[in-house]
């Protein structure tokens, strides 16, 4: 990966009387960055920022957020215009490979990942081997962790060829691991990929079709669908993405490193976000009750906290939510269910949220996660199946970050240090002497 970074000046760092100076890079947006990879070298100190939230680990060419103006930029094309012009698998190539492919790009790479779709034969023994109530996302973690083991050909690292053939294997099979851990734990036999159908249409039909009738899948909910994957493909320098490079830089397998961002993403925190909101707008139930919820939320003593609304980056309207507040009304009125009490309740709270002066100043904006739970809630999806349907979007983004990871000739594998405040040197005493 070619560096695009370009020193634009000087910091100095005064340390006990001695001054040290450190590179400040520019990159092709967004803040500088001060180059404090020799701070200990030369000066014999650490930093210290807990949830790297002033940190950057990496250099990277391939998500950009401005939180401030609530930019999110996939490869540098704007979320919302892809999300309502492209497809999911053109969104994969381009994460991937760093530009849209040209018709001949797309139906080949379509074609790759639609013949991907199918699963070892012994690999459907393995779910057998939970509990019918386990959490699907345990299933997930335990599963995608074990292709390695059926699939032990395409993980080294070191080769390009044998990586490109891991990552086109995770995209393809993360919906059919996903389906048959959603159709295990209600009981029902698994669906097999079809070749004829489009990466969403497959998905939905492989969740819910059923062996006593045909099952056609619903255009608007197949283009819901594959949106909602659009919107979650990757999200910059989180948490599970985080996972994914720690992991990766240790040399591990391309499928451990992915089940570990998986089990980062299973986090309330994190992936859970969406269920979080829905069992908020179904605690408050109607819009009668919102002023309650409302002086709740407002009162620092009251440990409510209104889900959905804010980012940890975004400081302005999350352009993820505008796409995904569209595609919720068009999934309601495709079901039926325009007069759904909780969607009512959850257009007055963003009305609230955006007008309300507290609201505003905290720049408590609605985000994705505010409309996702019930929109998928209208697709049939059981709340266990949220932050799977994340896993499956986010596998794409994952495997771009670590790719990008293993071909950065900066890269070393992760090692934070730590402010030690604990016990200092002592001698061992008896037990009897204790």
């Amino acid at each position: 990966m070619k560096s695009n970074a370009k020193e634009s000046g000087t910091a100095t760092l005064t340390i006990n009387g001695q001054s040290y100076d450190f590179p400040v890079l520019k990159g092709t947006v967004g803040p500088d960055v001060i180059d404090i990879r020799t701070l200990y070298k030369n000066a014999g100190v650490f930093t210290l920022d807990p949830g790297f939230t002033s940190t950057a680990s990496c250099e990277s060419h391939i998500t950009y957020i401005d939180g401030d103006e609530g930019v999110l930029l996939y490869r540098g094309y704007p979320i919302d215009q892809l999300a309502e012009n492209s497809s999911f698998i053109e969104v994969c190539y381009l994460l991937l490979h760093g530009e849209l492919p040209d018709a001949a790009q797309l139906e080949s790479f379509e074609k790759t990942i639609t013949h991907h779709t199918m699963l070892h034969d012994q690999f459907d023994q393995f779910f057998r081997g939970f509990r019918r109530d386990a959490h699907p996302m345990a299933v997930m973690v335990g599963t995608v962790g074990a292709l390695s083991a059926f699939y032990h050909d395409s993980t080294d690292i070191n080769d390009p060829k044998a990586r490109t053939i891991a990552s086109h294997r995770m995209i393809a099979k993360m919906p059919t691991i996903a389906a048959r851990a959603y159709k295990y734990s209600v009981g029902q036999p698994f669906v097999s990929p079809r070749n004829d159908l489009d990466f969403a249409a497959n998905f939905l039909r492989m969740c819910f079709a059923v062996p006593a009738e045909d099952y056609e899948v619903n255009p608007v909910m197949a283009r819901a669908m594959d949106r909602i994957f659009i919107l979650h493909a990757d999200h910059e320098q989180n948490a599970s993405t985080s996972t994914v490079r720690l992991a990766g830089s240790s040399g591990a397998n391309p499928f451990a490193c992915i089940a570990s961002g998986i089990a980062s993403l299973w986090g309330p925190a994190h992936g859970g976000a969406n269920e979080a909101a829905l069992n908020m707008l179904e605690e408050i139930g109607s819009v009668d009750r919102i002023p309650e919820y409302i002086a709740k939320a407002k009162d620092k003593n009251d440990p409510f906290r209104l889900m959905g609304f804010g980012h940890r980056v975004y400081k302005n309207y999350d352009p993820r939510a505008k796409v995904m507040r569209t595609t919720c009304h068009e999934v309601l009125k495709e079901v039926g269910e325009t007069d759904d009490p909780l969607l009512a309740v959850a257009l007055e709270l963003e009305k609230i949220a955006l007008e309300d002066p507290y609201f505003v100043e905290k720049k408590l904006y609605p985000n994705i996660d505010f409309y996702s739970g019930i929109t998928l809630r209208a697709m049939g999806f059981p709340t266990s199946m949220f932050t799977v349907l994340f896993a499956l979007a986010r596998t794409v983004g994952w495997i771009a970050q670590w790719t990008e990871m293993l071909e950065d000739p900066t890269q070393k594998i992760g090692r934070p240090r730590q402010l030690f405040a604990g016990a200092t040197e002592r001698d061992y005493v008896a037990i009897d002497k204790r």
